[in-house]
């Protein structure tokens, strides 16, 4: 197989592991939740359907937990997070809770956390932090919460200190929400500019605007999850006069998939992001040494 045309199979892609000159994929973009909450989720993907009655996101890997978590160390995915998102006040504690334990009985995965706007936010992200997260998630669309909120600025600066990275889906696709868009993400920013975030989706469907973001803070990147594939490029494709910036600036995108909440193979994804044509050295800094990086991960998590 060659490494410019990528996995076809999730069979191959230990293969393209070899090939570009990895040990593996460091996905910071995998969601494992607690079980009813997942099935909630896939429950609202089956709501959705195409006028002949087909699903248009159909899941390609609803299976048990122990079949998911062998799928991806079958693929050599060395290192990936669970992340988790709370809708309404009173969820996020809990979710952290329950994806501390998930870390602690599996050492790949990357000990994961989450907040919402409510008074005890920062004593809970204190909390996970001291505990040993050391990846956060935000869905403002999910969510549907300002992150201007006033009661999030202790948990942005802390987060800002501590320099650990937080998962943003902060884009417009696949629907907007009322807060969106670049701008209020931006204005965190601009509060905050030590802040290490992670933009969910490349920002899209304004990819332009997050990968401005991008240039312009240092600590911030941008996922690959979803990007790239023929699913997204259907609906909100990547403009290809964007990807000369993406080859100027190969530590600010790190590899994401969304598994297992996706409509195709994991090998999809890889493939997506192999034939954009970026090079070797790219693919090597997005699929793992970012990751590394921005987790922090060590011999106790790595092959």
């Amino acid at each position: 197989m060659a490494v410019s045309s990528g996995p076809r199979e999730d069979d191959s892609v230990p293969a393209f592991c070899d090939a570009v000159g990895i040990p593996g994929i460091v996905d910071i973009h995998t969601h494992f939740m607690p079980d009813r909450m997942l099935r909630k989720v896939w429950g609202w993907f089956d709501t959705v359907r195409h006028g002949d009655g087909s699903p248009v996101w159909p899941i390609a890997y609803r299976s048990d937990e122990r079949t998911r978590l062998a799928r991806l160390r079958t693929m050599r995915v060395c290192a990936f997070t669970s992340l988790n998102y709370p809708h309404k006040p009173g969820m996020a504690q809990w979710l952290n809770e329950w994806s501390a334990r998930f870390a602690a009985d599996n050492p790949d995965c990357v000990h994961s956390a989450t907040f919402f706007p409510e008074p005890e936010a920062d004593g809970y992200v204190a909390q996970a932090l001291e505990r040993g997260a050391r990846v956060f998630k935000v869905h403002l669309e999910v969510g549907r919460y300002d992150p201007r909120d006033p009661l999030l600025d202790p948990v942005w600066r802390r987060l800002a200190d501590t320099g650990v990275p937080v998962v943003c889906h902060a884009g417009s696709g696949p629907v907007p929400g009322p807060f969106t868009g670049p701008e209020p993400l931006a204005a965190v920013l601009n509060a905050y500019p030590g802040l290490v975030a992670v933009i969910a989706h490349m920002g899209g469907p304004e990819y332009a605007e997050f990968l401005q973001l991008a240039v312009r803070y240092p600590n911030v990147h941008l996922d690959t999850t979803m990007t790239f594939t023929d699913f997204t490029d259907g609906i909100q494709p990547f403009p290809e006069d964007l990807l000369p910036v993406l080859a100027a600036h190969p530590d600010r995108v790190v590899f994401g998939s969304d598994f297992p909440n996706i409509p195709h193979p994991y090998a999809h994804q890889v493939q997506a992001v192999v034939r954009l044509g970026l090079g070797d050295e790219w693919l090597r800094a997005v699929c793992y040494d970012n990751g590394v990086r921005l987790l922090r991960l060590g011999s106790s998590t790595l092959p």
